[in-house]
């Protein structure tokens, strides 16, 4: 089972890819993980991405889809894979169909977690977490028990990430709407997009999407 795993970030992308590695044993590919990786390991790959970065110069599709293929060359054939981040635009798509066909995988299903903009700016601007213990609250949506004190631990100090704010988070989407617009038509003309209520609470996304992958 080979899929894309699309979804703006605060969607719960990586809380369902991490649900899929721990139910299913598959493998998540994030590009941004791999490149480091590759450049730590000194793939022949990575060796590229390394003089490329350190010249200041962004890292070309032709790289990026080397370590992609490094990556599912060290896999087992049956292992599951969940593209993240990968493709971005047409050319990765097309790469990407190359890079399967050579080791004779297809791609299953390109799933998208769906999202309500201004609910997930509300999602996303209302989280912190304890300083201490970094268990996760809400100020609308889980405030702690006791107020201004962590259930878990008990301190009394709390963080928020300073990108945590409405105007990062609707950059985000504007983004992710300008990534995702050049591949969606691909793959919906081949019939693999699925759409998944990513707003919806986490187990019944997770159902939505086990449904799909046992379809």
């Amino acid at each position: 089972m080979n899929i894309i795993l699309l979804g703006p970030p605060g969607a719960g992308k990586g809380t369902q890819a991490s649900r899929l590695v721990d139910e299913r044993g598959m493998i998540q590919l994030s590009t941004g993980d791999m490149l480091r990786a590759a450049v730590k390991a000194g793939t022949p790959t990575g060796l590229k991405a390394k003089a490329v970065m350190e010249a200041g110069e962004l890292v070309s599709d032709e790289i990026v889809s080397g370590i992609i293929g490094e990556a599912l060359d060290d896999l087992k054939p049956e292992t599951g894979v969940i593209f993240d981040g990968y493709p971005r635009t047409a050319a990765q798509a097309a790469s990407l169909d190359v890079i399967l066909s050579d080791r004779k995988r297809t791609l299953d299903h390109v799933i998208e977690l769906e999202v309500d903009e201004d609910a997930l700016v509300e999602r996303i601007t209302g989280r912190f977490t304890c300083a201490k213990c970094n268990e996760g609250y809400h100020d609308k949506f889980k405030q702690p028990k006791a107020a201004g004190v962590c259930d878990v631990c008990g301190s009394a100090e709390f963080k928020r990430r300073p990108d945590d704010n409405e105007e990062t988070v609707r950059t985000r989407m504007t983004e992710y709407r300008a990534k995702t617009a050049p591949i969606l038509p691909i793959y919906e003309a081949r019939g693999l997009v699925r759409r998944v209520d990513g707003m919806a609470d986490i187990e019944h996304v997770t159902q939505a999407i086990e449904a799909i992958l046992d379809s």
